[in-house]
């Protein structure tokens, strides 16, 4: 059956080329006649016209003119039509399979993205299964430092773990030599865990301090700069504090 179709469709395909060659072969006859009586009718006023053939001769070059035009307009819809069938039975269907390949593979890649299926998991509960889904996305691409990010977050807020997401940010910050400001923003997550997580400022200063020595004169060392003048500023207002978080800081190294 389909083989029976594109056979009838090659069929009409030749006949309307031959139809189109037979118009066009019409049309340029039709237009070399009128050329040639319109020089006769310029040659016959010059003499007079002493034996009275201009006026049918120019009779004869109006059904020529009238012949051509008709021929002109069977050529350009016999044209038209080979190219709207053309476009209709091939063209068109390349572009709309390849719209549609485009949609639906972007819609595939979409539902493959780990990033994805983590925050799927996550909306679940399944946080130890979006932690794997998260690692396999920091795999995938190994300079996006989202992933691991992410996998911090869920220690920390969901898996009440900030040891572990401690560990997670440094084991990212050693495993890739990352821009300078995926390197500072890793850094600054650690002190900030260290520091809010763990009570341990002393950790957090000694990572600031490293910030401004790695990344001097940038914006990360300017901030490192600020942050460590605010501790500073608490310790001050708030002696206790400090006292506390250093008790608490010796008693992780002792235990």
């Amino acid at each position: 059956m389909a083989q029976g179709l594109g056979v009838m469709k090659w069929i009409m395909y030749v006949v309307l080329g031959v139809l189109l060659f037979f118009s066009w072969r019409m049309y340029q006859k039709t237009g070399d006649k009128m050329a040639v009586m319109q020089q006769e009718i310029l040659a016959e006023k010059e003499l007079d016209d002493p034996e009275g053939k201009v006026a049918k001769m120019e009779s004869d070059l109006n059904s020529l003119e009238g012949e051509k035009t008709f021929n002109g307009i069977l050529l350009t819809f016999l044209g038209a039509g080979l190219v709207g069938i053309f476009f209709v039975v091939h063209a068109l269907p390349f572009f709309a399979q390849r719209m549609t390949h485009a949609v639906f593979d972007s819609a595939e890649m979409v539902e493959k993205d780990p990033m994805h299926d983590a925050r799927s998991l996550i909306a679940q509960g399944d946080y130890e299964g979006a932690i794997e889904a998260l690692k396999l996305a920091a795999t995938a691409e190994p300079l996006n430092r989202l992933p691991w990010m992410e996998i911090s977050k869920i220690q920390r807020n969901n898996l009440e773990d900030p040891a572990g997401a401690i560990q997670t940010i440094r084991h990212a910050l050693e495993s890739q030599a990352w821009e300078v400001n995926d390197a500072a923003f890793f850094m600054f997550r650690l002190a900030e865990l260290y520091d809010e997580a763990q009570g341990d400022r002393a950790s957090a200063i000694s990572i600031m301090n490293q910030v401004i020595e790695q990344f001097p004169e940038t914006r990360h060392s300017a901030n490192a700069t600020h942050k460590l003048h605010e501790w500073n500023l608490s310790a001050v207002n708030d002696p206790l504090a400090a006292e506390e978080a250093e008790f608490l800081r010796k008693q992780r190294e002792n235990s």
